[in-house]
Parts: C-alpha cells; structure tokens; sequence
C-alpha cells in the first residue's frame, strides 16, 4: 500500500491563539520602530484574515519573534459567553458604563443634548476587538481605554471634536479597541488611562 505523501504543516489551519501571537509580534515591531504605522496597520489587518500558518508567516518572516521580547503581557479579562448589551443613548440626559461591565464586540454609543462615559478599565470583554461607535450631537462621549490596549480611532469632527491622541499599539494579549463615529456641534473623547488595581 503506497504511503501517502507527508503534510506540510505550514498548511495547517491556525487558530486564534496563533493570530494573537502574530499581532504581539508586529506590535512588538512597530513599537521598535521596525515598522512604520503604515504597515503596522497593513499587516494587522491581513492577519485576521489568515487562514493557515503559512499565511501568518509571510507577516513576520522578516521580524525577530517575540519570544526574544520582554514585554509584559497584558491581564485583560475575556469572556466570550458574557451576556451584555450594545447600546447607550443619552437624550437630554446622560449614560455610564464604568467598573466591571460586559464589554460586548460591537458597542453604540449616542448623546444627544446630554454626555455619556464609557470606561473599559474594569470590563470583562467578550471578543479581542471591541468597535465602538460614537455619536455625539451637541453633547458629548468620554472613552476611557486600558492603557495597555490597542487603539485606533478614525471617527470625524465636524464643527466639533473627536480625539485621536489615544491611538497607539498595546502589550500582547491586550484587546484591540475601535472607536468610530462622528461629533456635530459637540466632542468625542478618547484617553487612555492604567486600570484600577483589584481589591483583595
């Protein structure tokens, strides 16, 4: 009986794990300066996409890997199962969602005449990308992010604010947070700030 013949195990599927890994190895390099935010940007995009580990190869064969790094990996809290809610609107009024929350994948935020403050220091996230997306008219939202987490904002200001400063790469394991949207006549605001420290 003929053998048959063997497997390259680059053809493997990967799974999360290894994705996580790759992320932590290119944040490693833009943080380095081996690579531009550009690419950065680029590559980390191609890697949720990746389905085998010669996919995720092409993205790091030219980078040292991270077991050579001595950053501190983040204790961001998961939990996928979570039950949660993915909205909060405050109309001539305000909302909070503060302490140990349910961060869910896809979060909407809307004030209107009013404020609201999301802050995922605490939160319990169900997914490693949180997007929120941020409305404020003549009104406004507060962002207050991990400071270990990977953030992008790309929301719009017009005849307002929306703050980008908090955009930046995080420690290996950190969720990866999105925060899009727009302000009319009003602000969005993200910051970054160390999580509060667990009580005994």
């Amino acid at each position: 009986m003929a053998s048959l013949p063997d497997r390259d195990p680059r053809e493997i599927r990967a799974a999360d794990r290894d994705r996580d890994q790759t992320s932590a190895i290119l944040r490693n390099a833009v943080g380095d300066g081996r690579l531009t935010m550009d690419e950065f940007e680029e590559r980390l995009a191609a890697v949720y996409t990746a389905k085998t580990y010669a996919d995720l190869e092409l993205l790091t064969g030219d980078l040292p890997d991270i077991s050579r790094s001595t950053a501190t990996p983040s204790s961001i809290d998961y939990d996928p199962d979570a039950p949660t809610s993915g909205v909060a609107v405050g109309i001539m009024s305000g909302f909070k969602r503060a302490g140990r929350w349910r961060a869910p994948r896809n979060f909407t935020a809307l004030a209107f005449w009013g404020g609201g403050k999301i802050d995922l220091r605490e939160a319990v996230f169900t997914g490693r990308e949180m997007k929120i997306r941020a409305f404020a008219v003549m009104g406004g939202v507060e962002v207050v992010v991990p400071d270990d987490a990977e953030v992008f904002v790309t929301g719009l200001g017009f005849m307002g604010g929306f703050g980008h400063e908090a955009s930046g790469v995080g420690r290996p394991g950190a969720p990866r947070i999105v925060v899009t949207g727009f302000a009319f006549w009003g602000g969005v605001e993200v910051k970054r700030k160390a999580r509060k420290k667990k009580s005994r």
